[in-house]
């Protein structure tokens, strides 16, 4: 402890080069988390390798932030342990939290310092004092360079959650969590946050990511988890839950409001908006349900047919578990 008072910053790479590569970079075993009568965590069960970029999906109030919060030992577990880099984020939270950055979903911010100042000041809570170069590289790839001497309270939502990813990243963690990280910013910061988080990815960083975007997800992440009440209902890599759940989506918009009864029975996935979405196994089937639709005196105003994608996935994990 002594030493890591003194000599903060050398210590952090020296936590670091103890730590067993084969360990995970995250493991949750047996998490479960209740406020009062409500469950917000049950036996949760999971791992996320060195070097991953992972999707953690769920609708809201899935349990995802509880469980970034357990991660980030901003809230206790009530039963199970979890692990960031093989350190226990309770009994070895000074090591757990050297090796995780956390980037909030929420705008938290100082309104009293300048970008500068922000990230000096993060810096200093890791012990970072020689960290120059590495933050001139966030600033530039996040391109905060010419915000630097500005203060918060005056920058856009977008530029501010450019400074929470840069805070997130100022001490070089191996493992970074990004909650929402896209969230009602512009298309520019979006295409330059993800591929500045494919460099890093690349290098080795693990990347952990929720997002409602799954598109984002589709395209970044190897391997998916989706909570629903707070259970795991679904993990396995992109490619197969895709192969898992795949098929064709027809999506038509009619002038009826009741379908005829043999698409209800066999066809009709879901009504939305005066939407009719159908899952097919062919597209020789796209042809009978316009037969039947015409049949029945149904003008067709608009359709749509795609391959199916993450988003199908994902409604039919949420619906069906």
């Amino acid at each position: 402890m002594g030493l890591l008072k003194f000599y903060p910053w050398v210590m952090v790479e020296v936590v670091r080069a103890f730590n067993n590569s084969m360990q995970p970079a995250l493991e949750i075993k047996g998490i479960n988390k209740s406020y009062g009568s409500f469950k917000a965590l049950t036996d949760i069960d999971l791992k996320v390798e060195q070097g991953e970029f992972f999707a953690l999906l769920g609708p809201n109030g899935a349990g995802k932030t509880t469980l970034i919060s357990i991660l980030a030992g901003l809230c206790v577990a009530d039963s199970g342990g979890a692990f960031v880099m093989g350190n226990n984020v309770v009994e070895e939270y000074q090591k757990s939290r050297l090796n995780l950055g956390v980037v909030p979903q929420e705008l938290v911010y100082d309104p009293f310092f300048t970008v500068r100042e922000m990230l000096s000041i993060q810096s200093g809570y890791f012990g970072c004092r020689k960290n120059h170069h590495w933050i001139e590289e966030l600033t530039d790839k996040l391109g905060l360079t010419s915000k630097m001497d500005e203060n918060m309270r005056t920058l856009s939502g977008g530029m501010k959650r450019r400074v929470l990813v840069a805070q997130a990243l100022v001490h070089k963690p191996p493992v970074i969590i990004l909650d929402e990280p896209t969230a009602g910013v512009d298309v520019e910061l979006r295409k330059s946050l993800w591929e500045f988080m494919k460099h890093l990815n690349s290098q080795g960083h693990t990347i952990v990511l929720t997002t409602h975007y799954l598109e984002e997800a589709e395209v970044l992440c190897e391997r998916v988890g989706m909570l629903k009440d707070g259970r795991l209902a679904a993990l396995d890599t992109t490619r197969n839950l895709l192969k898992r759940f795949s098929g064709i989506r027809l999506s038509l918009r009619t002038n009826g409001k009741v379908l005829p009864y043999v698409l209800q029975k066999h066809l009709v996935e879901s009504d939305v908006d005066d939407e009719w979405v159908f899952r097919l196994s062919d597209y020789s089937e796209v042809e009978s349900i316009l037969a039947e639709l015409r049949l029945a005196k149904h003008a067709v105003f608009s359709l749509d047919l795609r391959e199916a994608d993450l988003e199908d996935v994902f409604f039919s994990v949420i619906k069906d578990k």
